[in-house]
């Protein structure tokens, strides 16, 4: 409906749609570039990955659940021997909490990010590593927590040192990042 400056909206003659004022609403509506829609977009991440962890924490991802997959799996695709598989397997499951938990410390620094914007374009900055930093680790500690009562798993301190340093090297990778591309 047009309308001016001076005066209420007045509608368009014989119930016609203006379509320059639906075609400028729309796109309003669907403009991605939005910062609302950035922030929304790195808390829809963090949330669905803390889901992920929240799925891998419980019993159907514990080490015998695992082992029962990836066994046959490679000793069909190499041959691997019973005794071999313990210790690759082990190494599998403590790569897995390194990787889980960077990811999870890039993805709350970007959530982070969009919800504490800071003036100019900063692409990094010591709070938001900071806050990312310390929530990845009491999710770390939540999750082993977590782990201490479901019969099949053990809640280990020594997951949580690791996962908090998979986000520490997370963040010292996103700052060196950073820099490289402020630089440019």
């Amino acid at each position: 409906m047009p309308s001016s400056r001076d005066g209420p909206a007045t509608p368009p003659p014989n119930g016609a749609v203006d379509s320059a004022q639906i075609a400028t609403s729309t796109r309003r509506d669907l403009d991605i570039s939005d910062p609302r829609h950035d922030l929304l977009k790195a808390w829809i991440a963090a949330i669905l990955w803390l889901i992920v962890i929240s799925v891998e924490s419980s019993s159907l991802l514990s080490a015998h659940n695992t082992s029962r997959i990836l066994y046959p799996l490679l000793h069909s695709l190499f041959g691997m021997a019973p005794e071999s598989f313990e210790d690759l397997h082990f190494y599998i499951r403590k790569g897995g909490h390194v990787v889980g938990y960077a990811i999870l410390s890039i993805l709350l620094f970007r959530a982070w990010r969009a919800t504490l914007p800071t003036a100019g374009k900063a692409k990094w900055a010591w709070h938001w590593a900071t806050i990312a930093l310390f929530g990845t680790a009491i999710v770390a500690s939540l999750d082993e927590w977590h782990q201490s009562f479901i019969p099949s798993r053990t809640g280990r301190w020594e997951d949580v040192v690791l996962d908090t340093c998979a986000a520490m090297g997370a963040q010292i990778i996103l700052f060196f990042w950073a820099k490289r591309f402020q630089s440019r």
